[in-house]
């Protein structure tokens, strides 16, 4: 760079005021602070590897402690063995906060060498290869660390950490810990704890089959102790273990309410009994803390009186999800009425079917929702910014200005949005109505012809011209929400083929009747999200040519991760050209998951996805399809940053292994991250082979999921 601008600078042809104007509209030309804002984009890697190396200025820029404070090395899937130990050699003593968090393929002696950072304040190594003993030798060193998160695994010896690792424990505040055995972990030894997150990943069963049980933690010496805790928080993948060791963690929380406790958060699939000592605890938190955020689960909260006798001092989360909390509930006892919750940012209400409705036994959930209702709700909560309402039939009654997507256009603050497809329908079908035809924009694509994107009658979308709104409830709804960063339309009957640690789901139950008025025109509307880098689109019956995807491609170039399941009818992949078209036109996309039966995943498609030149993982799950072997292995070679491929068809057990190992054969050296499952999907040994993938590609982007208000906002860095 420095040769360049001494070039320009020099050229003899060039008047002084040209010369001048030259030298400062190169790079180096601009001040500092911009160089510093542009540097801070670049991964810490490419930064003091590659960057730091170009000149003398940035050499001295790419040092400043702004740039080498904070370092964040997860899903930098070029980071090896070598660069890693690198980096730490070179800035190891500037680095306060470090986050490995994922960085599954790097060995343990690379880890180790976490502990040259001895300034560290904060360090992530979720997803780590770490052994009690090393553990204890990196955190022996880190004696000002004050925020920490690991994993515990099997094998892991409490009693193998030494004084100084416990000295440092001793005065971390934060802790996230991972479970896949039952054990205390490190918390007994973290006396000053205010921020514990639990995420509960153990399995029933040993890969030799033995049973495994939360008795092993009883009669352990050391206990947790949470006096001076303010966070609680505790996500639990489903089996009986993680909730048998969980209670072993309750049960000592149960002793002793602490008086800062502001936010209490338990997230359990499925069912959850409620004991004495869970109950005593609730008890005394409605007496004696006034909470924030709160999460229980939905057993805990059906048929209790326990939310009209919780006290909320300035909530900002709440999640509800799959409680039988009806309309009457949660204006009485929630919004107590209409009152002030600004301060509110996340609600989460999926799978609570009655929650926009008034109380009734004989309501069915199919009927339309109280607009009244939802109306005090968005009044209350003008500030929200996290919604979900997944999961449940959200019918709009007739009228003006009492439809959902209406009045949900007041929460102009949103920034993620899951809502059920019938949601979105203008209105109930009825045999009497003609259906709307609508209006068409002619999008070239790349095989030479036109496609039609539907959008609502009025002006086109595209021109930039003003004019009335479109006549459809949702493009009004999107219109209103312009910085929507997430969304989620999802069938209110959506099942995935692969749920957690069970077989593969064979059957899943028909769309929702109104589903079938959601079509090619409304997805075209997401187009106008210029925002939006997540989006998922699952159980749509109604898509026909797939057109209003080629639109997403063409507006929304922030696009990151896709997820699609489901479109069109059953047994009939109907919009694969224009996944295509879409397909080209997304340039900064990372991670596709498309979930459909008797999908083809030919030369054609393959040859689409190699132009999302960004894309780096890749997962298809498809009953009764099919892939070429050779289209895959070329679609690798095409696209070099791609790591994850999880391909679960239809093919036969010989087929997946054998281009599984081709794969790895062929990417292992070049790729140290790569991680490849090829698996037939309805193979009884589905689930040992997904005990092996990497939780952090498990839970992005293998299994499929609602992510939106599933956490607090900034509940974890």
């Amino acid at each position: 760079m420095a040769s360049v601008r001494e070039d320009t600078s020099n050229d003899g042809d060039a008047p002084p005021a040209a010369a001048a104007v030259a030298d400062d509209a190169h790079l180096l030309g601009f001040s500092d602070e911009i160089l510093l804002h542009i540097l801070s984009h670049v991964p810490s890697i490419d930064l003091i590897l590659n960057v730091r190396r170009t000149c003398r200025k940035l050499a001295a820029l790419c040092l400043d402690k702004s740039l080498t404070h904070t370092v964040l090395l997860q899903k930098d899937y070029e980071a090896s063995e070598d660069k890693v130990k690198r980096l730490v050699t070179e800035i190891g003593r500037e680095v306060q906060q470090l986050s490995m968090a994922g960085c599954y393929w790097l060995s343990g002696s690379t880890v180790e060498h976490v502990a040259r950072c001895r300034g560290l304040v904060k360090v992530n190594l979720s997803g780590c290869h770490l052994t009690s003993l090393r553990l204890s030798k990196v955190l022996s060193a880190l004696q000002r660390l004050r925020s920490l998160a690991i994993d515990v695994s099997p094998g892991f010896d409490a009693s193998q950490l030494s004084g100084e690792c416990k000295a440092t424990l001793s005065r971390v505040r934060e802790l996230k810990q991972t479970l896949y055995t039952p054990s205390y972990g490190v918390v007994p030894c973290c006396t000053s704890l205010e921020k514990l997150l639990l995420y509960f990943e153990i399995l029933d069963r040993t890969r030799e089959g033995a049973v495994l049980s939360g008795q092993l933690m009883v009669g352990q010496s050391n206990v947790p102790r949470y006096q001076h805790l303010r966070v609680f928080y505790a996500r639990l993948a489903p089996g009986y273990i993680n909730q048998e060791v969980v209670r072993l963690y309750l049960a000592v929380l149960s002793d002793r309410t602490p008086e800062n406790l502001h936010a209490f958060l338990i997230s359990v699939p499925g069912s959850f009994a409620e004991s004495g000592a869970t109950k005593n605890l609730l008890e005394s938190m409605a007496r004696n803390v006034a909470l924030d955020a709160l999460q229980l689960p939905k057993s805990w909260l059906n048929g209790s009186a326990l939310l009209q006798h919780m006290k909320f001092s300035s909530p900002f989360y709440f999640s509800f999800s799959r409680c039988a909390l009806s309309g009457g509930h949660l204006v009485r006892r929630v919004i107590d009425g209409g009152r002030d919750l600004r301060s509110l940012a996340g609600l989460n209400l999926s799978g609570c079917a009655h929650c926009l409705a008034p109380d009734s036994l004989l309501r069915k959930a199919e009927d339309d929702i109280d607009s009244g209702i939802l109306e005090t709700l968005v009044a209350a909560c003008g500030n929200l910014r996290h919604l979900n309402l997944s999961a449940a039939h959200h019918h709009s009654p007739e009228g003006p200005g009492r439809h959902l997507c209406q009045l949900l256009a007041r929460l102009c603050h949103l920034r993620s949005l899951s809502l059920p497809v019938c949601a979105v329908a203008d209105s109930a079908p009825r045999a009497d109505r003609a259906p709307v035809q609508p209006a068409t924009h002619a999008v070239p694509r790349g095989f030479g012809k036109k496609v039609r994107i539907g959008v609502p009658s009025g002006p086109d979308p595209f021109s930039g011209q003003a004019g009335p709104l479109p006549s459809s409830v949702f493009w009004s709804l999107l219109k209103s929400v312009p910085f929507l960063d997430r969304l989620e339309l999802i069938g209110s009957n959506f099942s995935s083929a692969m749920p957690r640690n069970e077989p593969a789901i064979r059957n899943s139950l028909p769309p929702c009747g109104r589903a079938q008025s959601v079509g090619d025109s409304e997805v075209a509307a997401i187009g106008q999200l210029a925002f939006l880098r997540h989006l998922t689109l699952a159980q749509l019956p109604s898509i026909l040519t797939g057109s209003g995807l080629v639109s997403i491609g063409l507006q929304c170039q922030q696009l990151q991760s896709l997820s699609l399941a489901h479109l069109g009818t059953m047994g009939k992949v109907a919009y694969m050209p224009a996944l295509s078209d879409m397909l080209k036109h997304c340039r900064r996309l990372k991670d596709l998951r498309l979930e459909q039966p008797y999908f083809s995943a030919n030369a054609q498609f393959f040859q689409a996805l190699s132009q999302c030149s960004a894309l780096q993982r890749l997962c298809l799950v498809s009953r009764s399809g099919t892939l070429q072997p050779e289209a895959v292995l070329a679609f690798m070679a095409r696209c070099l940053h791609v790591v994850v491929c999880h391909l679960f068809t239809g093919e036969s057990l010989s087929t997946c292994r054998s281009l599984q190992q081709s794969l790895l054969r062929s990417f292992q050296a070049e790729r140290p991250a790569l991680n490849v499952v090829i698996f037939p999907l309805l193979h009884e040994g589905l689930t040992d082979v997904i005990r092996d993938v990497p939780m952090v590609h498990l839970d992005e982007v293998t299994l499929f999921k609602s992510r939106v208000a599933e956490e607090p906002p900034n509940l974890w860095w």
